[in-house]
């Protein structure tokens, strides 16, 4: 995670900000993105939310283990904060969990699951990794782009937004998160476990972790709340983002 400059998903040190002669006290707030995903996943929720959360994106590129990217974000992670996080974001939010729990004050999970890699996943995982190794990064093509936006989304600036973000982060790191997609454990056992105020969050339209994935986590989270976003692919965060960041500030708010 970045400590110093103006990336996307900057706010500001992680301390109370100040404003005119008043100090605001704003949650820390840790920001988890997903595959080929950096942090203009959540641009809009850091500016949104820079009222109340001092928000940060975390940088999942560079390891290829859930675990060490749990660990790579926990290091530049204040003592206590709220965490979300995105698909890919989800398994490595649940290694946080594992690794700390009393550092998590609570949890926002967007299309994301908690079961581990089914067989058919695996192998289109391994063909993608191997059609790369063998061949040019193509970044997020029109195909790939029509299973993380919503149809009506796919030819628009937003849909050319998504795939400037993938080329950013590019085929090394997508080779790495990859491998760690398919490594990630089974994180169902954990879900009764988790003690703090839990949001789960789909889009109606998401291809790639359908909605019964998310209302499975919603019944297995005690107490947690379930909300599914009206046409709306894979990526909330960009896709809904007035809806996404008005959760997010809710879910920040409450007891």
């Amino acid at each position: 995670m970045r400590r110093r400059g103006r990336g996307p998903g900057r706010t500001g040190d992680w301390a109370p900000s100040r404003t005119g002669h008043a100090m605001v006290e704003r949650t820390p707030l840790l920001l988890l993105p997903g595959l080929l995903s950096d942090a203009r996943l959540w641009r809009d929720q850091v500016t949104g939310l820079a009222d109340v959360a001092d928000a940060r994106v975390a940088d999942l590129t560079r390891d290829d283990d859930v675990g060490a990217m749990a660990d790579r974000a926990l290091a530049g992670a204040p003592p206590r904060f709220a965490l979300a996080a995105l698909s890919m974001g989800g398994y490595v939010a649940f290694e946080i969990l594992r690794r700390a729990p009393a550092r998590v004050t609570r949890l926002a999970l967007f299309a994301s699951s908690a079961a581990a890699a089914s067989a058919d996943r695996a192998a289109r995982r391994r063909a993608a990794m191997a059609s790369l190794r063998h061949g040019r990064f193509a970044g997020v093509t029109t195909r790939l782009l029509r299973q993380l936006v919503h149809a009506d989304r796919v030819a628009t600036p937003l849909g050319d937004e998504v795939r400037a973000m993938a080329e950013r982060v590019g085929a090394e790191a997508f080779l790495r998160q990859q491998t760690a997609i398919l490594g990630r454990p089974d994180s169902r056992p954990l879900l009764p476990t988790i003690a703090v105020r839990t949001l789960v969050a789909v889009g109606d339209a998401d291809a790639l972790t359908p909605l019964a994935e998310s209302r499975a986590m919603f019944r297995a989270i005690p107490g947690a709340s379930l909300h599914v976003f009206g046409r709306c692919g894979h990526l909330p965060a960009m896709e809904a983002p007035a809806t996404t960041t008005a959760l997010l500030r809710g879910w920040l708010a409450e007891p």
